[in-house]
């Protein structure tokens, strides 16, 4: 059964009424987010708040939340606060970005649809950083780093692979 987000609306209609449609999502059933590998859950909440400006349909949307990410330097869980609002122009063709203002965004919405998924996981991959890691180094200790922090450290052997090799190449 489709989540009640993920069904297309029809731009036009909403548009032309000025709705404004509530929503919370939880962040690991967006596709485009269930493939990332440092994301282990969280959710979000907002408004997309439909209209038409200059002869363009726009959707605002605002949305606040937390993304629960493995930290890259440490992969220990770490919670990064997400908020955003930005305004959309939702155009039918590629041809029609050129008549949008610098300030909105063009999103492609092709069929005159586009659902509520779309617009908040485009917003939520722009709010997520490349790379998540702690912002402070308190909070975030490599794991080398936290293995030697009882005191204990252990040294690992170099591994040197072509050591030998001019050896065995001087032996011809």
């Amino acid at each position: 059964m489709p989540q009640p987000w993920s069904t297309p609306l029809e731009i036009d209609r909403l548009s032309r009424g000025a709705v404004a449609l509530d929503f919370e999502l939880p962040l690991a059933q967006l596709p485009r987010l269930r493939s990332r590998a440092e994301l282990l859950g969280g959710s979000v909440r907002g408004t997309v708040r439909f209209g038409r400006d200059a002869g363009h349909a726009l959707a605002e949307v605002s949305l606040e939340g937390t993304a629960e990410l493995r930290c890259q330097r440490c992969m220990r869980p770490m919670a990064l606060p997400l908020l955003a609002r930005t305004q959309v122009a939702l155009l039918a063709s590629e041809a029609e970005a050129n008549t949008v203002a610098a300030e909105i965004e063009p999103v492609l919405a092709s069929d005159g649809r586009i659902s509520l998924g779309e617009l908040v996981e485009e917003e939520v991959l722009l709010s997520l950083p490349i790379v998540p890691m702690h912002a402070a180094d308190a909070q975030c200790q490599p794991l080398e780093a936290a293995g030697s922090a009882g005191g204990q450290t252990t040294e690992a052997a170099t591994q040197r692979p072509f050591a030998q090799l001019g050896e065995l190449l001087s032996h011809k």
